[in-house]
């Protein structure tokens, strides 16, 4: 089954390989069999957001009758106050619970992480955190992160996108903090082309295993999200999260090919 990992200090463990639902669950198409397959293999834990159309909803109607069987991570979306308790309201009515509960790309992040918090406190919320997709962020969200008043971030990170390695996880790592990896097969990093005997010589069947095993090799990183319509490629994605981890070696061979190498 999918390794599973703390969440920094939350006392919170997640699957290391899970499932975002950017894109894939904004959709007039159920997704409970996506879901089965993903259950089946050990992804537990499902990332969604306002910001992903209808997916927060698509997503709870998978999960009716089965939300005790899972972790769900979602995000308040809004520089406005008022949309932002609209938001909460809506996924709590959907889940019930909020596990990690997310300020979105940092909107409004004083405003928004103090209703979290509320939350949180309240006991409808598990873990608070924060997200960027953008390195140029990094800077302003290490200084949320400083505050002690997060429990985990979500930012990207793969061999094509390493800023995070040295700024933000040393940080988080020090701070004690969760790091949930976003979009972990984006920016190109699918056109490389392995040779056979690298696949061989990393242990995996594909690329893309190649890479999210590269990410989950890196004892920092709590859980690596990557989004699927596909039933095969959930199975796929989960047996990336089984290891044995890369050592040195392993990551830079990956490191190399990445960049065509």
């Amino acid at each position: 089954m999918v390794e599973r990992r703390p969440l920094g200090r939350t006392g919170l463990n997640v699957p290391v390989i899970s499932m975002g639902t950017w894109r894939t669950f904004d959709t007039g198409e159920e997704r409970h069999q996506l879901v089965d397959t993903a259950i089946a293999s050990g992804i537990t834990l499902f990332d969604s957001s306002p910001m992903y159309g209808r997916a927060e909803q698509v997503l709870g109607d998978a999960l009716r009758g089965r939300r005790d069987q899972v972790q769900v991570a979602t995000k308040v979306w809004s520089a406005d106050p008022d949309e932002g308790r609209r938001q909460t309201e809506n996924a709590l009515r959907l889940y019930g619970h909020v596990d990690i509960y997310q300020v979105h790309n940092l909107l409004n992040w004083p405003v928004q992480l103090k209703l979290l918090e509320g939350l949180r406190d309240g006991g409808h919320v598990s873990v608070v955190g924060a997200t960027h997709y953008q390195a140029s962020a990094f800077p302003q969200l290490m200084e949320v992160m400083r505050t002690g008043r997060l429990g985990m971030i979500q930012v990207p990170y793969n061999p094509l996108a390493k800023e995070a390695a040295t700024s933000v996880l040393p940080l988080a790592q020090e701070l004690g903090l969760g790091v949930f990896v976003l979009s972990p097969l984006q920016g190109g990093i699918l056109q490389a082309r392995p040779r056979a005997e690298d696949l061989n010589a990393l242990g995996v069947q594909t690329w893309a295993q190649a890479v999210l095993r590269w990410i989950a090799s890196d004892s920092r990183v709590s859980c690596v999200l990557t989004a699927t319509h596909l039933r095969e490629h959930a199975v796929e994605s989960a047996d990336a999260g089984k290891g044995p981890w890369f050592d040195a070696d392993q990551r830079d061979r990956v490191e190399r090919i990445a960049h065509g190498r």
